[in-house]
């Protein structure tokens, strides 16, 4: 397994895929600074300022709302395999094929959190920079936003696993990409405004990462242009919990569904 291990990380710092993740990751982070910058009173519509603790938990919600990113990172590093036939180079050098997938699920896991901790650290630094150059003081303590950030750099370790799984079940690159965009940004939100199947959003990725980093302002934004209950999520620790679960049930997936398969 170390072998499987440390090929799949040649692989990830051989491409620049790894590039691609840093750049985003601290385009993701300098994103919260710019938008402090400009400051939450000054959006449309107006929001509490940075002074406030709903004024910070929204931008550090933010930041969480681009989890999607090492789940597409994920999904490209399994599915470019399938696309550019070098997946068959791996099964010969591992013929047990649930090894390499277990090795590309903990690397992505770890390169994931690198993706995370970059994105948080970079939003951090942005945000209490800019509230120093305004003379303000955050409505959180430094403490709790170090807290949420951390808990937004796990997040997208689980999610980056996420697209691994998808990547290896679907693995034509294409498909897979556009169902993990798709899921994100359009299949979660509209389940978010549909009667009876919006209580399920609260065990959804989307509601546990939300109830996570405690960043309600999208459920709440969708329930005053209904009309329509706002969306109860779950605790920061069952979020948690949530989350886990689904990379526990990811990773089984992804390593216990292909073996049947043929590779091409």
């Amino acid at each position: 397994m170390s072998a499987l291990l440390a090929a799949e990380w040649t692989r990830l710092t051989s491409t620049r895929l790894w590039l691609w993740g840093v750049l985003a990751a601290l385009g993701s982070g300098g994103l919260i600074g710019l938008l402090a910058l400009v400051g939450p009173e000054n959006f449309t519509p107006p929001l509490p300022g940075l002074d406030t603790s709903q004024g910070t938990h929204v931008l550090l919600g933010l930041l969480g709302f681009t989890v999607f990113a090492p789940a597409l990172l994920g999904t490209i590093a399994v599915s470019s395999e399938y696309r550019h036939r070098s997946i068959t180079t791996t099964a010969l050098f591992a013929p047990r094929r649930w090894t390499w997938l277990v090795a590309k699920l903990v690397i992505y896991a770890g390169a994931g959190l690198a993706y995370g901790a970059i994105a948080a650290t970079t939003a951090g630094a942005s945000l209490f920079g800019v509230a120093t150059l305004k003379g303000i003081t955050l409505g959180l303590p430094a403490a709790t936003v170090a807290a949420l950030l951390a808990r937004i750099a796990l997040a997208m370790a689980v999610y980056s696993m996420l697209g691994v799984a998808v990547g290896a079940l679907l693995r034509n690159q294409v498909t897979a990409l556009v169902a993990v965009g798709a899921y994100f940004y359009m299949i979660e939100t509209v389940l978010m405004i549909v009667p009876g199947i919006k209580a399920l959003y609260p065990y959804l990725p989307g509601g546990a990462t939300a109830a996570l980093t405690g960043f309600t302002y999208l459920a709440d934004a969708i329930a005053g242009q209904t009309g329509a209950a706002e969306a109860h999520l779950l605790s920061a620790p069952a979020g948690g919990a949530v989350l886990v679960c689904y990379a526990l049930i990811a990773a089984a997936v992804a390593v216990v569904a292909p073996l049947r398969r043929d590779i091409m």
